[in-house]
């Protein structure tokens, strides 16, 4: 859950009141419509959400927050559920359909004829949400002309949950295991009428996994260019205004965005994982539904609000950090920057043995890298808190991990080494294997002996056409953007190992690789020499009054990690205890976990297991749902094995498995 402490801009929840749209085909969607009780014209913007999280619910809370302060700040706001999901009517099949993009150009056209609309529509939306924005302003419908974009991507498969530098992440594994969940949930009775047994039974009876689709692309084809607005930038000519954290694993994007997009574009990247701003974390939490009005007025309302006299991009730079698990801590500034990529001094570094200095030492002896597979456990989630839980997902202290991995230092410096944008590693390696993965981390060493990763990237490498196995190459890899100052007194470690578990799923057979350190040269780009630092200051962070509701149950969050001394195999296991919401009379009961085990030298025996349990009620209506999902080696295959079962008060009503299987 994310923290909703702020402040709240009047004592009672902006009215709202349920709508139905209409379809070309018959199909009706719910939605959830506020109107403001003073607009700000006589006829007003709206700002539509679509995403399939369950307005009425699910998302209830935060959207009554956020959809709420746009209307008791003039204009309209609308959450719609999209096809198969929450009460709206059809079958939600995968992300990012064509299906769910030619329904939003209907909603966007029937919203912006509305007798109380101005004609014009933005959207509004934070991961699915935020992709779906993109995706949609590609199709270019007229009554779209501004939207805000929050922790998504223009590539899904170079920048999304599924895989990073070709590596399978466990995240995407995680992520369709719950979607799978998802789309096992029954609409509301109270909404859908009696009707709601038929709709959900047809979802049930269409359900497949979606790992099992996304498994069989481990490539970047068609199946990801699809949804992927960098296959096009030009494609978009409504204004972006693109949202992120630099802890959050869509941050990249944001700046291809800012580079590519030819039309009005503003960025902004903060300290924080997948959340809006006004919720952040770590770091301060802002006003940024008031920068999200400045942004309204201007394109929907043609008022004046001087966002577009700021720069092109505000960045936080980060300073100072705290790794731990549950709860880092970092400081840090704004800097504003006028465009991108910036024109900035760069730092190069080489290897000298084992440290990183200013000059090449050419003649030094090649460097076998092969790690134990158990790298990684403090490294964290991919894209912490994704799920929304508040469990110890974020990186900890790198000491664990630096300790069985080959580092590179820096001596202690003397003065502040900024990094702005994306560092990038060039090395001269060569391994056996077919491929081989790469994990690259930045860490900064502080004075105190604590190790907190800046920065990473993961790379499953590929030998170019006509190289040889064993034969040396030359690569250069990106790693993650990030702005940061190191501390004086601080060093900048290079970690490198060829495991990252669990956050990628690792190689099944050889994995060594060989390096030459001579040949090693890290890029870091610094202090944009146009940086601003007289910025405005943001307003506090607020939000309307939320909905009613009530936490009868607050489940625990646990991640546990084992290793047993008798065979070497390390565990981790992070579960939740049940934990019961209750909202419009309706209760929701959420349980489940995430287990992963490896040995340390054997990438076969990786399993990677979620499960899931829901469970609604209203009155004398109870229906539970449970998903089961196990990623597995087998026969020399990538193994999905998936199991969905419901319940309709003590009986059961649906069960299936699948097993699928897949090369990797």
């Amino acid at each position: 859950m994310q923290n909703f402490s702020v402040a709240t801009t009047s004592d009672r929840p902006a009215p709202y009141r349920q709508i139905v749209i209409p379809l070309s085909d018959g199909t009706e969607l719910t939605a959830r419509l506020w109107l403001p009780e003073a607009p700000a014209a006589d006829r007003v913007p709206v700002v539509l959400e679509w995403i399939p999280y369950r307005q009425s619910d699910g998302t209830a809370l935060a959207d009554s927050m956020m959809h709420g302060y746009f209307a008791e700040s003039g204009i309209a706001a609308c959450r719609v559920d999209i096809r198969g999901s929450g009460n709206s009517e059809g079958l939600l099949h995968d992300e990012y359909l064509k299906q769910e993009q030619d329904d939003a150009l209907e909603v966007i056209d029937w919203l912006s004829r509305q007798d109380w609309c101005n004609g014009n529509v933005g959207m509004i939306g934070i991961s699915w949400g935020g992709f779906a924005g993109l995706q949609i302003a590609a199709r270019r419908p007229p009554a779209l002309k501004a939207i805000v974009t929050a922790c998504s991507t223009d590539d899904r498969y170079r920048d999304d949950v599924h895989f990073m530098g070709g590596g399978l992440l466990i995240d995407g594994m995680q992520w369709g295991a719950g979607l799978f969940t998802q789309l096992c949930r029954p609409p509301d009775p109270a909404h859908a009428g009696e009707r709601w047994r038929d709709l959900w039974m047809s979802r049930l009876d269409a359900l497949e996994p979606p790992l099992s689709r996304w498994m069989a692309h481990m490539e970047r084809d068609a199946f990801w260019r699809h949804g992927s607005v960098c296959e096009n930038y030009g494609d978009i000519d409504c204004a972006v205004y693109a949202v992120g954290g630099w802890v959050d694993g869509y941050t990249d994007p944001i700046l291809r965005l800012m580079k590519n997009l030819s039309g009005p574009r503003k960025a902004l990247i903060g300290p924080w994982t997948h959340m809006y701003p006004t919720w952040g974390q770590p770091g301060p939490q802002i006003g940024f539904l008031q920068e999200c009005m400045r942004w309204w007025r201007h394109w929907l309302l043609g008022e004046e609000t001087g966002i577009m006299d700021e720069p092109m991009l505000r960045l936080w730079v980060g300073r100072d950090p705290v790794p731990d698990a549950s709860d880092p801590k970092i400081d840090g500034d704004w800097i504003g920057v006028e465009r991108w990529p910036a024109d900035a001094p760069v730092t190069t570094l080489h290897a000298d043995d084992l440290r990183l200095s200013d000059t090449p030492v050419p003649d030094q002896p090649e460097m076998l890298l092969d790690t134990a597979l158990t790298v990684g456990s403090a490294g964290g989630e991919w894209c912490p808190l994704d799920g929304g839980g508040n469990g110890p997902e974020f990186a900890g202290d790198a000491a664990i991990d630096d300790g069985l991995s080959l580092c590179f230092d820096t001596h202690r410096l003397g003065a502040p080494l900024h990094l702005v944008g994306n560092a990038t590693l060039r090395l001269c390696l060569a391994f056996d294997g077919p491929r081989a993965l790469l994990a690259v981390r930045l860490n900064e060493v502080r004075p105190d002996g604590t190790i907190a990763r800046i920065t990473f990237a993961l790379h499953r490498l590929e030998r170019p056409d006509g190289t040889a196995p064993g034969e040396m190459f030359e690569i250069a890899l990106p790693i993650k953007s990030v702005a940061h100052a190191f501390a004086p007194g601080s060093r900048l470690r290079l970690s490198l190992s060829t495991s990252y578990w669990p956050m990628v799923w690792p190689e099944a057979g050889d994995n060594a690789i060989r390096i030459a350190p001579g040949a090693l040269r890290l890029d870091l780009p610094g202090m944009p020499r146009d940086a601003r630092h007289d910025l405005r200051p943001f307003d506090e962070a607020i939000h309307a009054m939320p909905v009613p509701s009530a936490d009868l149950a607050v489940g625990e969050e646990t991640r546990d990690v084992t290793w047993n001394l008798v065979t070497g195999e390390q565990t981790i296991v992070s579960a939740k205890s049940p934990s019961t919401r209750q909202i419009d009379g309706l209760r929701i009961t959420t349980e489940g976990g995430h287990d992963y085990a490896i040995m340390p030298g054997d990438g076969t025996s990786a399993r990677a297991g979620f499960q899931f349990a829901e469970t609604y009620e209203r009155e004398e209506w109870r229906v539970r749902i449970e998903t089961d999902t196990q990623v597995f080696w087998q026969d020399g295959k990538l193994t999905l094995a998936s199991r969905a079962s419901a319940m309709e008060g003590d009986r059961e009503v649906y069960a299936r498995h699948w097993t699928h299987a897949f090369d990797y």
